[in-house]
């Protein structure tokens, strides 16, 4: 019996969550949250505060919080100009669409 009650207990998400606090988004992208926080103000993340003042972060940002590893680990940017270096990528990657879609 304790172990069909234990299974029940235990419970399995069935969707993925729409959006993460600040310590679950820390803890999925094994960052320390003071971190986090350094890179939301420096607008390398893209968070929402709800009235309370919490950051919640959408779940792509997660993608966006590897870039940023990537980046610091590959080629030791800095984070004050991580925001800068993400950007140009989405700006290139964008140009490069397009002149893919216009052959």
């Amino acid at each position: 019996m304790t172990i069909a009650r234990d299974r029940a207990q235990r419970g399995y998400a069935l969707t993925f969550p729409t959006r993460l606090d600040l310590e679950s988004f820390a803890r999925v992208t094994q960052t320390h949250p003071d971190l986090v926080c350094r890179l939301v103000v420096l607008g390398a993340l893209d968070a929402q505060t709800d009235s309370a003042g919490r950051l919640w972060f959408s779940p792509t940002q997660t993608t966006q919080m590897a870039r940023i590893k990537r980046l610091r680990a590959s080629f030791s940017v800095n984070y004050a100009t991580v925001a800068l270096v993400c950007d140009l990528l989405d700006r290139i990657a964008a140009l490069e669409a397009t002149a893919r879609s216009r052959m």
